[in-house]
């Protein structure tokens, strides 16, 4: 092929458009800051919003450029998730929804796509449409970006606000010195069995306990699963110096308990949480005494 015909060739879509936006950074990033997504953002000053700019135009060249226009996980993007996650949240924190931040980052195509046809004037037909094309599916990919990091934010919340419930629903009462005690409501699963051994283990240790009582009165049902995390809860507390006493065994329990084959005959259990105390406070040396009519007896 003669120098002059080789030369003629366009550039690959790709490398055209990675240039496009290295050339048209600064007029790229100008437009976008006056655009929602950035514009309600970073609202101290425009110059932030066209710095934050700069930075998405830079990742979507170094995307470009490397030909993985479709490739959401493309190393180019690495470099302002972190930006991305931080945008999105703020715009649902505003009220936004998912859909919503979603058509904002669409409406950024626009501006892009008209600079890039207005930069390849006498380019030919079948070249520009190449390059819009390939410039709307990175910017499809970045939706897909903001999108993919927006719900990972989602469930980071959703797992922070399930464990905050862990907590809340798991208290640990001081029921006197040295007794302290977790009574369970509603069904025992790993996840809340673990809150409970860690919520109670450092109650041992903050209230110097010796005693620390589960009382499983709330708890619908008892298989092995619930059975196997009393055991291993029982036993961080022996080793943590306490004895741990079970309470709230109604008799539906006990039977499936026995008909599941459990020994837990290590595990010293009350029936009820007021006769786990007096084991605890008869452990502890302290004489429990009936009121007398005209008043409390003395403990």
């Amino acid at each position: 092929m003669p120098e002059h015909e080789a030369a003629a060739q366009p550039t690959a879509p790709t490398d055209e458009v990675g240039a496009f936006l290295s050339r048209r950074r600064e007029q790229i990033a100008q437009r976008w800051a006056d655009d929602p997504l950035f514009r309600s953002v970073f609202t101290v000053s425009r110059d932030e919003a066209v710095e934050a700019g700069r930075s998405v135009v830079d990742a979507l060249a170094q995307v470009a450029a490397s030909g993985r226009v479709e490739d959401s996980d493309s190393a180019g993007f690495t470099v302002v998730r972190e930006q991305l996650a931080r945008m999105t949240a703020a715009r649902s924190r505003s009220g936004l929804s998912t859909a919503q931040v979603s058509s904002e980052v669409d409406a950024l195509r626009a501006p892009v796509v008209n600079l890039l046809v207005a930069d390849l004037p006498d380019a030919p037909p079948d070249h520009v449409r190449e390059c819009t094309t390939t410039l709307a599916v990175l910017m499809g990919t970045l939706r897909l970006v903001v999108m993919e990091t927006a719900l990972s934010e989602v469930q980071a919340l959703i797992d922070r606000q399930q464990m905050q419930l862990l907590e809340v629903a798991t208290p640990v009462i001081k029921l006197w010195d040295g007794v302290v005690a977790v009574p369970l409501i509603g069904t025992l699963d790993s996840a809340r069995s673990q809150v409970v051994m860690e919520t109670l283990l450092q109650a041992v240790v903050d209230q110097q306990a010796q005693y620390a009582i589960l009382d499983i009165t709330g708890v619908p049902t008892v298989d092995s699963l619930v059975a196997q995390h009393l055991m291993k809860t029982v036993a961080a507390v022996r080793l943590m110096g306490a004895e741990c006493v079970v309470s709230g065994i109604r008799p539906a329990i006990a039977q499936t308990i026995v008909h599941l084959g459990l020994d837990l005959g290590t595990v010293v259990t009350r029936a009820g949480l007021a006769d786990a105390l007096a084991y605890a406070l008869q452990g502890l040396g302290t004489d429990i005494v009936q009121a007398t009519p005209g008043g409390a007896g003395p403990r």
